[in-house]
């Protein structure tokens, strides 16, 4: 399964489904993309992502939020989850805790502290961002005021912990690859109390589908908290 990252300002910047035209037998589309004066993908302007996943990555029903005395405004919608396979595969205990940072997500969850969202939780809040897009690659969120400098030349090790981490980019093909350490296992992934701890090692890859579309992936592993690596589309 997939979800796409829309551009704010297009004219589709609801539709989050693919949607083309329907071409003859043989017949092929090349899409054009906008390039950078040295050929790369130009990832440049202001994006936000449209999906469920900042309320849990995984499979979800609707329900009452945690402010429950706000009715159907605080209610959590139901959507579909964006981690491969649907469930996140939490070591025992992590999946206790995951327990109960659920029941205590009205106060424990970072993002009501506003606390830095961490990466890639800072990718799908429904908050735009924006790409800055020169020799390094820098991302500013407008969820408090967080921002971080993806560095595209030879790879730094981070000097400390951060919410934010430390980024490493490279291309590949049309793709960018953005290789994040260094975070401090104090962020959440969702609302729901997804988390990770301070060996989660995150691989982002950002395609340029279109003009106006970004296909994002990320790729999670945390030995500490969970069983195997895990994908979120």
């Amino acid at each position: 399964m997939s979800w796409r990252i829309p551009r704010m300002c297009a004219a589709t910047g609801l539709v989050i489904l693919w949607i083309g035209n329907s071409l003859a037998s043989g017949q092929t589309a090349a899409v054009k993309i906008p390039r950078m004066t040295d050929g790369k993908p130009n990832l440049n302007g202001i994006w936000e992502a449209l999906s469920t996943a900042n309320w849990d990555l995984q499979d979800h029903s609707a329900y009452a939020g945690p402010m429950w005395e706000m009715g159907a405004v605080a209610a959590v919608p139901a959507g579909q989850g964006v981690a491969e396979g649907g469930l996140i595969p939490y070591l025992p205990a992590a999946a206790e805790k995951r327990k109960q940072n659920f029941a205590n997500r009205r106060s424990a969850d970072p993002e009501a502290k506003c606390y830095l969202p961490g990466i890639p939780r800072a990718t799908y809040l429904p908050y735009p961002f924006q790409i800055v897009q020169s020799r390094d690659i820098l991302f500013v969120y407008e969820y408090a005021t967080a921002n971080r400098e993806v560095n595209m030349g030879k790879p730094r090790e981070a000097a400390a912990d951060s919410w934010m981490g430390t980024s490493n980019g490279r291309w590949e093909g049309a793709t960018l690859v953005v290789d994040v350490t260094g975070l401090n296992g104090k962020a959440w992934f969702d609302r729901a109390g997804d988390f990770s701890s301070d060996g989660l090692h995150v691989v982002e890859r950002y395609t340029l589908t279109d003009a106006d579309h970004i296909a994002y992936e990320a790729t999670m592993e945390d030995p500490k908290s969970s069983r195997d690596p895990g994908k979120y589309i």
